[in-house]
């Protein structure tokens, strides 16, 4: 080819050939059909309200799922971190919900709602002290009459056993416009009839938040005129349900120089409304001082406003011999003050026995580890003790004891006791006992 179209040829062929390799490059740049044919990914908002939605609606493991899948796309982000943290917690794994809210809250230290979280996952997984704490990094984040984190904390403080910091948290809860009468409930709750129903030993109705408590006890008494003295110790260790527990004890008694010891099973158990009841069994090997077998049936009845009626029986099988006994209570709660007076009768041929105690407790510290007690007893039995005794004889004693509790998980017990018979003996005694929990 030449002249004028040969010059014209050699552009013509160019742009052919340049549109040519334009169109393979687009064919070749464009995404597979079945890769195109995808619907777009969802947003991440979208996304994540999904995966809340899930976690309210009871679908914990496609919540999680849906939380894990948010994480991928966003590592480290506080929101899905809380999310996930939360549905753990409700599922009670601890250690991974720990895990999350606490990365949550080092990603976002200013993060209320974090907070706020992590005092729920640690009083749910009964540790007060840390939730207290993580519910005083909310406060500190909450608007200044927010009364929501002082009430959580109130709730911990409580659970740890500082009955005092859960009042005060109360108190202000109350002063910035918490409901008056949840914020009512939750101070009589620190009352001692509210923490403590069953006017027992700190070590059998122990305070919130502890699922296992402990104690020793030992009284010593000495007589005038000059006998040998009388000693007797108790250790228990009980673990605590939450309707009920249950004790082993080892007990040890020395009398008119003989000795002798026991074991023994003591529960609580809930019955129904404002109700409970403690069952004992004592084994008593040798049979020195103890029974052989000894039974025990208590139950407890709250009726109208601050009232306790109880009914017992006691069982004592020795080798030679059964005794029975049978006690009737009537308990009345007074403010900070408890009274309780009980009647106890010993059938027997032509030898009936009758006894009355009234314990008075003032609880002055407003709190249910933390009294002063008096007691006082009086007994009548129809046999003579002396040879030259008519009729029958008398006898009456009286304590006074003090409950400390030093710290919430120690505290102890320390009295002085006086005891008077018709055998012509006067007894003075000391007691003491060491509480712990945890």
């Amino acid at each position: 080819m030449k002249g004028p179209l040969r010059t014209l040829w050699s552009p013509l062929t160019a742009f052919a050939w340049l549109a040519c390799a334009d169109q393979a490059l687009a064919q070749a740049l464009q995404p597979p059909a079945q890769l195109s044919a995808l619907p777009p990914q969802p947003d991440f908002d979208s996304q994540f309200q999904a995966a809340r939605s899930l976690a309210l609606s009871g679908q914990r493991e496609a919540a999680l799922a849906a939380f894990g899948a948010l994480l991928a796309r966003s590592p480290g982000n506080a929101d899905v971190l809380l999310g996930r943290g939360r549905v753990y917690a409700w599922m009670g794994k601890w250690p991974e919900s720990e895990a999350d809210l606490s990365a949550a809250t080092a990603a976002a230290p200013a993060y209320a709602d974090a907070w706020s979280a992590l005092g729920d996952l640690y009083l749910w997984s009964e540790r007060p002290a840390l939730a207290a704490e993580a519910y005083g990094r909310w406060l500190a984040l909450a608007p200044a009459a927010a009364p929501a984190p002082l009430i959580a904390r109130g709730r911990a403080w409580r659970a740890a056993g500082d009955y005092v910091a859960a009042r005060a948290d109360f108190e202000a809860a109350r002063a910035r416009g918490a409901n008056a009468v949840q914020v009512e409930e939750y101070l009589q709750s620190l009352t001692p009839r509210g923490l403590n129903p069953r006017a027992l030993a700190p070590d059998v109705a122990t305070a919130p938040g502890y699922r296992w408590s402990a104690s020793l006890g030992a009284d010593w008494s000495a007589f005038s005129p000059s006998r040998p003295d009388w000693s007797d110790y108790t250790l228990s260790v009980r673990r605590h349900f939450s309707h009920g527990s249950l004790a082993l004890e080892a007990l040890g008694a020395e009398r008119f120089s003989i000795r002798d010891h026991a074991w023994a099973l003591d529960g609580y158990v809930d019955l129904w409304h404002r109700a409970y009841a403690n069952l004992r069994y004592q084994r008593g090997p040798q049979q020195n001082l103890f029974a052989g077998d000894a039974w025990r049936a208590e139950v407890f009845q709250g009726v109208a406003h601050g009232w306790e009626l109880s009914g017992s029986y006691d069982r004592l099988d020795f080798s030679a011999s059964s005794t029975s006994l049978y006690g009737f209570g009537v308990g009345r709660y007074v403010g900070n003050w408890y009274l309780r007076w009980r009647h106890l009768y010993i059938p027997g041929n032509g030898a009936a026995s009758n006894s009355d105690r009234l314990v008075t407790r003032y609880y002055y510290a407003g709190d249910a580890d933390n009294y002063a007690e008096f007691a006082l007893g009086f007994g009548y039995s129809d046999a003579a003790v002396l040879p030259t005794a008519t009729g029958g004889t008398h006898s009456w004693s009286s304590s006074v004891a003090l409950v400390k509790f030093l710290r919430p998980r120690l505290g102890c017990k320390f009295g002085l006791s006086y005891d008077h018979g018709d055998d012509g003996y006067n007894g003075r005694g000391l007691f003491g006992t060491l509480y712990t929990r945890w």
